[in-house]
């Protein structure tokens, strides 16, 4: 991880060229180091070869779409923020994009400064996160690293992405407790929209699967208002 915002350094994946050169140029002019590329088959050996702070990724591209590439590299990278670039309305896809695991989505047409400080919430995170210290929760088999965004559950470890990590770092410094939606989203979130209140269900999900097997971690709805996240 960089130690500046401004040498962060981003691989970003768009296939329209106009797009991408004003985007390029105008991160490069704040101090970004920026990997272009065009399609999500040359961006996959590109994340294999070298090493970035945060991904920006267009879901519509030529060979391997951008829902595609996020998959392959959750499959070795948990850490990385991705940032989803999409020009498409439909509430479906995003969700679709948060269930392979995005941190976040910015719909075209969007301005360089929208972007900027979309980018700057996840690697100011990423940044306060590895200088925090070590943090670690133990649950019955369960033990839970904040700083690593790591689960080791009964001796087999899970990675999970920073959005996971920030919700079940909210989720256990409430346990026992009854959590509203509202407040579990604008903690986590920093709004309470309809579409957030779809995404959240989701992380929820994601995260009922992990502890699947864990006997002293349920997460209970309450309807209407929120979950309480049990621990024994």
């Amino acid at each position: 991880m960089s130690q500046s915002g401004s040498k962060a350094r981003i691989l970003y994946i768009e296939d329209d060229e106009t797009i991408a050169f004003l985007t390029k140029d105008n991160l490069e002019m704040r101090g970004y180091v920026v990997d272009h590329v065009s399609d999500g088959a040359e961006a996959i050996g590109h994340f294999k070869s070298e090493t970035y702070d945060l991904c920006l990724v267009d879901i519509m591209l030529p060979e391997v779409d951008g829902l595609t590439f996020l998959s392959k590299i959750r499959e070795v990278n948990a850490d990385i923020p991705v940032l989803l670039l999409t020009a498409r309305s439909l509430t479906d896809d995003k969700i679709r994009g948060f269930s392979l695991g995005a941190d976040d989505y910015i719909t075209k047409p969007f301005s360089i400064d929208e972007l900027v400080l979309r980018m700057e919430v996840f690697l100011k995170r990423s940044r306060a996160v590895r200088g925090s210290g070590v943090k670690v929760f133990r649950i019955g088999n369960t033990s839970y690293s904040f700083t690593d965004q790591s689960l080791s559950i009964g001796g087999s470890e899970v990675k999970i992405t920073q959005r996971e990590n920030e919700l079940l770092n909210y989720l256990l410094n409430h346990s026992n407790q009854l959590i509203r939606r509202e407040d579990i989203l604008n903690s986590v979130w920093g709004d309470d929209d309809y579409f957030l209140g779809r995404s959240l269900d989701v992380f929820i999900s994601r995260l009922r699967k992990i502890f699947a097997d864990e006997p002293a971690i349920l997460i209970e709805n309450v309807h209407g208002v929120g979950f309480r996240f049990v621990t024994q």
